[in-house]
């Protein structure tokens, strides 16, 4: 009997587990189309919630100078939870925080957004602060300054040799010039952030990892990841006429 139920629970948690990696792969996509949405409507991104608040508004925004709340405020991101008040992202908790398909308290949709300086040099005429949370600052620094710019945020294929400012090389990079990140720290969550892989997503710098599912000892790794980019930044604001 006992080998007869194995047989049965075992696919059975396979599949529900699938479905729900899925379900979390959609949710993101559609907080990566609600910040894009956003940031036609307005020509600048959000700043995160913070759990400080204790609701998914966005944390204490100062748009005019790009600024977030300290609480959400690192060296080079503003780092936090998806704004799904400000972004009209439904369905909520009952705080107004996003979840994934895991749906518990520690699964809220985290959220990040370079706040890295840009100087003046032959691409950027304009030197600014916060650029991509201040209004009209991707406009003031122009596409192709941000295009040209290197130091944004990471995604890295693997946790191992990254530090707080870039993957381990350039093979291991699947964006160097990421400007927002929505992710879900999975099935695991909040015992996640394990080494080498989950912390980096935890330690709120510019580096993230997107490394593949795994369950194996020294190596487990359910985070979900998804980013924006320039291209797709791009093509929505010059569709909303944001930019040039």
């Amino acid at each position: 009997m006992a080998l007869l139920l194995g047989s049965i629970l075992v696919p059975l948690q396979s599949q529900v587990r699938s479905r729900k990696l899925d379900e979390t792969d959609r949710i993101l996509a559609q907080a990566r189309e609600a910040l894009l949405g956003y940031v036609a409507a307005n020509g600048y991104f959000p700043c995160p919630a913070s759990s400080a608040s204790n609701s998914g508004q966005e944390a204490s925004p100062n748009h005019a100078n790009g600024t977030c709340n300290a609480s959400v405020t690192f060296a080079t991101a503003f780092v936090g939870f998806l704004p799904a008040v400000a972004l009209g992202f439904t369905p909520v908790d009952g705080n107004g925080y996003a979840l994934d398909a895991w749906g518990l308290p520690q699964n809220r949709i985290r959220y990040a957004v370079a706040n890295a300086s840009i100087t003046t040099n032959t691409l950027c005429p304009v030197a600014l602060s916060n650029a991509y949370t201040q209004t009209n600052g991707m406009r003031k620094a122009t596409m192709a300054c941000i295009q040209s710019l290197t130091t944004l945020l990471y995604v890295c294929n693997t946790g191992t040799g990254v530090t707080a400012t870039g993957c381990a090389s350039t093979t291991n990079e699947l964006a160097d010039n990421a400007i927002a990140i929505v992710w879900s720290l999975g099935e695991n969550a909040p015992t996640g952030g394990s080494a080498p892989h989950e912390d980096k997503n935890l330690n709120n710098t510019r580096v993230f990892v997107l490394a593949p599912y795994s369950t194996a000892a020294g190596s487990v790794f359910d985070d979900q990841l998804t980013w924006i980019g320039p291209p797709m930044l791009f093509n929505r604001m010059v569709s909303a006429g944001m930019l040039p």
